[in-house]
């Protein structure tokens, strides 16, 4: 299967301050999705502008054509499925059907206390999401839903007309741990990875490469239980938080390389970051677009 490449494009830059620009440079680049981080806040940006996943992706879609949009990645740290849904679908219909859901169980960064509740132990976000996927699944499958769950609730929710893509817009799973990945077989067109953890301070590429290896083993088994063949799902890999870094957009042929290894494990979309000066994700812009333009080209 054929590599793509995909960005994602942080919403720390007004509108009409380079945020427009990237969006549309991002198309002219041919890459094939343009995410963006669904956050209150996030990491060393939060005292900074940082503004809306979801009308950043609405403005996006007014100027671009071609260009995927979604998110990487919702989470139910300040989301509810009901009000979720109805944005999706209005994203759905604005963009003529371009946008993936990238969704995930959630941290414990800001946004898990921002609505003024106390963080969530792992095993509380991993029983939400095991609530959260499923009702979103039916919301935007169903033109009304009626729901009683232990965390969410739907009386008589109406989504008509429904999106755009059917039956549904695409759910990408971020997940490496048993009840996550069960979700993403059952549920996701994709699965979403940013690597080991464990290893981004003190591992190194090739552990990094092998641990990849028994994430994707992993899914494997997780689709096989739900009757599923793995090989329906893309498998996307979240650059910027395994050992490697940045040194993939160091250069053409570091990306070409990094690209080449992981995309013998199976990996069929590669998202990199857009370069925000003075950041973990500084990069040369000459080499980012370097890469863009020229790398997959090198993979086939």
């Amino acid at each position: 299967m054929s590599l793509r490449l995909s960005t994602v494009i942080l919403p720390y830059r007004r509108w009409s301050e380079g945020g427009r620009s990237a969006w549309t440079r991002a198309e002219e680049l041919g890459f094939h999705t343009g995410y963006t981080y669904d956050h209150l806040s996030w990491r060393s940006f939060r005292d900074g502008p940082w503004f809306g996943a979801i009308p950043t992706l609405t403005a996006a879609a007014g100027v671009t054509d071609r260009l995927r949009l979604g998110t990487l990645v919702t989470s139910p740290n300040f989301r509810h499925p009901v009000t979720l849904a109805k944005e999706l679908i209005s994203l759905d219909d604005i963009s003529d059907g371009r946008v993936t859901l990238g969704i995930g169980a959630g941290g414990t960064g800001f946004d898990a206390t921002a609505l003024g509740q106390e963080p969530w132990s792992p095993r509380e976000r991993a029983d939400r999401f095991a609530e959260f996927v499923p009702l979103l699944d039916r919301l935007l499958t169903e033109d009304a839903v009626t729901h009683e769950g232990e965390f969410y609730s739907a009386h008589e929710a109406r989504n008509i007309p429904g999106c755009v893509q059917r039956p549904r817009l695409p759910f990408a799973v971020a997940a490496t741990g048993p009840r996550g990945l069960k979700l993403a077989a059952r549920h996701g067109q994709a699965w979403v990875t940013t690597g080991d953890p464990k290893l981004y301070e003190t591992g190194t590429p090739e552990q990094s490469v092998e641990a990849l290896r028994g994430q994707v083993g992993k899914l494997t088994e997780a689709c096989a239980a739900a009757g599923r063949d793995v090989a329906e799902l893309d498998k996307v890999l979240l650059t910027g938080f395994t050992p490697d870094r940045g040194r993939p957009l160091e250069s053409l042929d570091a990306f070409v390389d990094f690209a080449g290894r992981h995309r013998e494990l199976g990996f069929t979309e590669i998202v990199i970051h857009w370069p925000i000066p003075d950041s973990d994700f500084a990069a040369d812009e000459k080499v980012f677009e370097q890469i863009a333009l020229e790398a997959l080209a090198q993979l086939d």
